[in-house]
């Protein structure tokens, strides 16, 4: 039993627990997508059922990755299914068990928030901006933010992190920004300035039907 109820996986050569970080990364895309189109449906139409669906099954899913085991989360498993060709990349267990704890605290309060006391408010708003925030940098980017507090509570040294970001290393020429870069990067910037300002009100003019399809169905 205590095989299947433990947090991360042994793999030979590694000193400490670890699970997947590709697996990770496709569970935390499944989940930000359903969080952010479960917004779409407020934004647009004031429909409060699907977040609070999504919250449920948010709260649910990490809690079975905390308290029973990460093998046996819904999101992880469909990651797992998702990635299945892909070589694994191990990160170290403990950090990740420490920012998932974190999902359980963000995700129980908006299950208050929402489901038991059946309201919203400006923090509710603001947790799931985080949540949000915190889905979107492990799902694009690989970056556990909640992986980043972990230090600050325990004295042992984070081991293997994605993309091996807590090992002292000098950067590859490939990963160095020159200052050309820079320089096209805030040109970029401020064409998108420029563009804002000078076609504003071109882009803001509602486009009309070119072929008349609504038009004719409307005439039905």
């Amino acid at each position: 039993m205590k095989e299947w109820i433990k947090f991360g996986e042994e793999v030979k050569g590694y000193a400490i627990p670890v699970v997947n970080e590709r697996e990770v990364r496709a569970a935390a895309g499944i989940l930000f997508l359903a969080t952010f189109l479960s917004l779409m449906f407020i934004l647009f139409n004031q429909n409060f059922v699907p977040i609070k669906y999504i919250i449920t099954f948010f709260l649910a899913d990490f809690m079975i990755r905390v308290f029973i085991s990460p093998r046996f989360s819904p999101s992880l498993i469909l990651g797992r299914l998702i990635v299945r060709g892909q070589t694994p990349e191990y990160v170290g267990a403990p950090q990740k068990k420490f920012a998932w704890i974190i999902g359980v605290v963000l995700a129980a309060l908006m299950f208050y928030f929402f489901i038991i006391v059946n309201a919203y408010s400006p923090i509710t708003g603001i947790i799931c901006l985080v949540c949000l925030i915190f889905l979107f940098f492990e799902s694009a980017f690989g970056i556990c933010l909640g992986c980043k507090f972990y230090p600050l509570f325990f004295k042992d040294k984070v081991q293997y992190c994605p993309g091996e970001v807590c090992d002292v290393k000098d950067k590859q020429d490939i990963q160095r920004t020159s200052g050309v870069q820079f320089l096209a990067l805030f040109a970029f910037i401020a064409f998108i300035l420029l563009t804002v300002f000078v076609m504003n009100d071109r882009f803001s003019e509602k486009p009309y039907d070119l072929f008349g399809i609504n038009k004719a169905e409307q005439a039905k």
